[in-house]
């Protein structure tokens, strides 16, 4: 088994899970997962974790995200991009200012409504399934953190621009809120691309060192090192950071990860070869 964590850059056209299978191929390795789905419109840095290292994306600093989107004023779409335009609406042009300050206006908490076509579940099915179907439903309005958003480049009637964002945060809506905002009634995104998850960006998917790459403190283990190594049962008294948390065990060729709370002593993983 091949244990692998790296960036991976997700063409547009493909899903995300097609796009694993080609690098299950490509790495002849069969255990192979991916954190923050990007779905076929969509292209960008994909988190890619092989063998064992599968287990290790919930350690991960993967936020904020970055994001670069451009949007098409007046274009309907109920899937607020280009792969489902109706029809669009000529608008009348905007000064950059104009829309510099529209674009601008979305930083801070952001509630709104996410898509219709997303991955959020209405009883047990993903509301883009129930959307396709026809199924008529309701989502609940989210809270988003917009902690940097900018224009970067406008020429009528398409609006392009770069969000740091929360998790979560759906950059379809903010297209169609900036629209909005503009005082136009459509508004669907033509291109959506990730830049980077966090301190993840694309490097040619060159191996990450897992040591650097985990949003976790480092403990020391004090006792006899076979009981890491061999999975024993672990006492507070033998770390040297004693504090509730989550930490990683360095291990040389491998490392541990553990839980402190209640002054017990929890494997969240075992042995991870690094």
């Amino acid at each position: 088994m091949q244990n692998r964590l790296f960036v991976a850059y997700k063409p547009s056209g493909i899903g995300s899970n097609k796009f694993l299978y080609s690098l299950k191929r490509k790495y002849n390795e069969k255990k192979a997962g991916f954190s923050g789905t990007l779905d076929p419109f969509a292209k960008g840095v994909l988190l890619i974790g092989l063998g064992s290292h599968t287990k290790l994306f919930r350690f991960l600093n993967k936020t904020p995200k970055v994001y670069r989107a451009t949007l098409w004023l007046g274009a309907k779409s109920d899937s607020l991009d280009s792969e489902m335009i109706e029809y669009v609406d000529i608008v009348k042009n905007f000064t950059k200012v104009a829309v510099e300050d529209v674009v601008n206006s979305l930083e801070g908490t952001l509630e709104y409504e996410p898509p219709i076509f997303s991955a959020k579940r209405i009883n047990g099915k993903r509301a883009y399934d129930l959307a396709r179907a026809g199924v008529p439903f309701e989502l609940n309005k989210i809270n988003s953190t917009i902690y940097e958003i900018k224009l970067i480049h406008y020429s009528h009637p398409f609006v392009t621009f770069e969000a740091t964002v929360s998790e979560g945060t759906y950059i379809r809506s903010l297209g169609l809120i900036i629209a909005q905002r503009l005082g136009v009634a459509f508004g669907s995104l033509s291109a959506l691309e990730r830049l980077n998850e966090g301190e993840f960006f694309y490097e040619d998917e060159k191996k990450l060192d897992i040591k650097r790459s985990l949003n976790i403190s480092q403990n020391v283990y004090l006792g006899d090192q076979d009981d890491v190594r061999l999975g024993r049962k672990l006492f507070l008294d033998n770390f040297q950071n004693r504090e509730q948390g989550t930490y990683w065990l360095d291990n040389g060729d491998n490392i541990s990860i553990i839980t402190i709370k209640d002054d017990t002593v929890k494997y969240e993983l075992g042995r991870i070869e690094c």
